[in-house]
């Protein structure tokens, strides 16, 4: 069975991410602060150029990447908690791999961090 790209999501974000599973590493929420008087850049259109180029660099990995692919697809139909177990474990044993998914992200984690994040769990507030 294939990985739905929800799931994918889930995961790979779980991998680099802060405890921000579902979806915030590709359509994380426009943060409060993007409006007219907000910080510069921080338009729902930034954000999505920004998630979009996130979403491509990550799967342009995935692709050139068959074994973590692999390891991403074989969590469909695991349970949340297990899914964040196995990705810690999986990341652990591959520090190379965690450094790189960290470094594909790092530009939304960037967005996020410039625009808002007022509840501190890395995905801004709608």
């Amino acid at each position: 069975m294939l990985l739905s790209a929800r799931t994918a999501r889930r995961a790979v974000a779980g991998a680099v991410g802060t405890g921000a599973i579902a979806g915030a590493m590709l359509f994380g929420a426009m943060p409060t602060a993007a409006a007219q008087d907000g910080p510069p850049n921080c338009t729902a259109a930034d954000l999505a150029g920004v998630a979009s180029g996130v979403s491509a660099a990550t799967s342009a990995y995935l692709f050139s990447h068959p074994d973590v692919n692999w390891f991403f697809t074989s969590l469909e139909g695991q349970p949340r908690d297990q899914i964040r177990d196995d990705v810690q474990r999986y990341l652990d044993a591959n520090p190379q791999v965690k450094a790189e998914l960290t470094g594909i992200r790092q530009p939304l984690v960037d967005i996020k961090n410039r625009c808002g994040d007022t509840n501190g769990d890395g995905i801004a507030d709608s």
